[in-house]
């Protein structure tokens, strides 16, 4: 018998009965939404498999090793339709009980990617039975009438087939899933339009020339003060109206042409995501390739969750819980932030691939400044051995109870370097306030060459536990401290270096020499990873 069968056999037998605590769900906590699982609030210390390696349970019985060394309590795992559904209507689902038995003997939670009708906007995961049948299943097309292998949202046959078929795999997740091994699922992935804005097939073409959606037009009046101003401008260019079509109100733009593109899409993920919940009421999103700067819809994949039609998705897609963001370009802050609104937590199912140097420093700043839910580094499978991310890993945690019990109170901040578009780094103190304290964070740290760091990559976060007293963790960082009120001066009491266990600070090292330079500021060297408790003092 087969290793993986035997495991998938054995955790079956343990999984035992129903459990009592109610399947994961978001819940808010001040301003921060989270993730709970078996009645606890969840922080996913994540990473993305690759595309094709939980395809073959065997294969993915390899990885466990290198995995469980890494010290993620989240994978995110794709599922094909392809391999669940290999004739329309029979259902196959032993590659994914397989590798959810791997994940619970790993004691491993999973989110679940559905590779449906989309992925990276091409339909390669359909099946065979879809793609060989064009005259049910339509290809959307471009501008000249040429199909592309891409599936149109404006197929009531292609979304009844996607819909049935995710539907089916969270009635088998609800039926065999006992333990909650999986948290979350992710409804289609990256889903876009090329190398157009908008698809021009027959079915587009007939509901771009019909009325403007009117769910969209309310939404807008609902939230006209908080709309995304590229929506807001856009209307306004083209002359506001609440009756005519999408043609009449748009013509060419490329720019009208997306959203309409976008609604179609929103429209087409929430009957998906709606299915789903019906069939098991799990937390559900959607995720985006972001665009290029300088590029039009269709040189990028046109009309995805993108920031800029964040409200069209949102109008659209109301069974879909969050907008989460895949992100593969240097700046991440400017992004980042952008994706984390009062309608939106951060939710990263893609940080860049595996060993991106940059990745430390991002964990701190989604972790510590957006009260995210997750990060998630791609092919975490292919991460070096040595990558410092599993010293960030290991530090955040060991702060998971505090993080989760501080999410959404105003108690933390996220501090790294920002980073252009084309690699330059701003080495500029960033500055915050917290506990009416003023911080100044510098990430080139002082005592070692500059060519001799990489200031991308240093990062921390500082969490407020009680008056003038701190928990500041992170990578070659140097923290400095004001009154913002210019009334008093503001040292160190004392540094001491530690961990957390059950829930108490464990005392280290106390660090009130060199390593603070003689209580002039915290540091942490470029090499390492530290806690650290700070406790400051007012004097004048």
């Amino acid at each position: 018998m087969r290793p993986w069968l035997i495991i998938s056999l054995a955790v079956a037998v343990m999984a035992g009965p129903v459990l009592a605590s109610e399947p994961p769900h978001l819940a808010m906590q001040g301003s921060a939404t989270q993730l709970v699982v078996d009645d606890h609030p969840f922080l996913m210390l994540g990473g993305e498999l690759g595309n094709s390696t939980a395809s073959d349970p065997a294969y993915m019985d390899r990885q466990w090793s290198k995995l469980d060394a890494i010290g993620l309590n989240t994978l995110f795992m794709p599922v094909e339709w392809d391999q669940i559904e290999p004739e329309k209507g029979r259902f196959d689902f032993s590659v994914i009980d397989a590798d959810i038995a791997q994940a619970r003997a790993h004691k491993t939670h999973l989110v679940l990617l559905w590779f449906g009708a989309w992925k990276n906007s091409m339909s390669t995961y359909a099946p065979a039975w879809v793609k060989h049948d064009w005259k049910t299943y339509s290809r959307a097309r471009d501008e000249k009438d040429v199909a592309q292998d891409i599936l149109s949202p404006f197929d009531p046959d292609t979304l009844k087939a996607d819909r049935d078929a995710f539907a089916a795999l969270m009635t088998h997740l609800k039926a065999t899933d006992l333990g909650h091994t999986v948290m979350m699922m992710q409804v289609e992935n990256e889903i876009g339009m090329l190398p157009c804005a908008r698809d021009h097939s027959a079915a587009a073409n007939a509901a771009w020339n019909g009325p403007v959606a009117p769910e969209l037009i309310a939404y807008m009046k609902t939230h006209e003060a908080s709309l995304r101003p590229e929506l807001t401008q856009l209307w306004t260019t083209h002359g506001y109206r609440e009756t005519g079509s999408w043609s009449d109100v748009f013509g060419s733009d490329p720019a009208g042409q997306e959203v309409f593109q976008a609604w179609y899409f929103a429209r087409y993920a929430d009957a998906i995501a709606r299915a789903g919940k019906a069939a098991y009421d799990l937390p559900m999103y959607v995720n985006v390739a972001l665009n290029r700067p300088g590029k039009a819809p269709g040189d990028y994949p046109s009309a995805g969750p993108l920031p800029h039609l964040f409200d069209v998705w949102k109008a659209g897609g109301p069974a879909i819980d969050i907008i989460g963001i895949d992100h593969y370009f240097p700046d991440f802050i400017k992004w980042a932030d952008q994706f984390k609104r009062s309608d939106n937590p951060f939710l990263t199912p893609e940080s860049n691939q595996a060993g991106f140097i940059q990745a430390p420093g991002n964990a701190w700043y989604a972790f510590g400044q957006l009260d995210a839910m997750s990060f998630s580094p791609f092919s975490i499978e292919n991460l070096p051995n040595d990558d410092p991310i599993i010293a960030t890993y290991a530090a955040l945690r060991n702060l998971t109870p505090l993080i989760l019990q501080s999410q959404g109170k105003d108690l933390m901040r996220g501090f790294r370097a920002p980073v252009a578009y084309d690699g330059t780094v701003d080495e500029t103190p960033q500055v915050f306030e917290l506990g009416g304290v003023r911080f100044s964070a510098n990430m080139v740290y002082p005592w070692v060459a500059k060519d001799k760091q990489i200031a991308a990559q240093h990062g921390g976060m500082i969490i407020q536990t009680g008056k003038n007293e701190f928990i500041v963790a992170g990578t070659g960082i140097t923290l400095r401290f004001s009154d913002p009120n210019g009334k008093d001066q503001i040292g160190i009491e004392q540094v001491v270096e530690g961990r957390f266990e059950i829930r108490k600070f464990v005392e280290g090292r106390w660090l009130n020499g060199d390593e603070i330079h003689q209580g002039r500021q915290l540091q942490i060297p470029p090499d390492q990873t530290w806690i650290l408790r700070l406790r400051l003092y007012r004097y004048r």
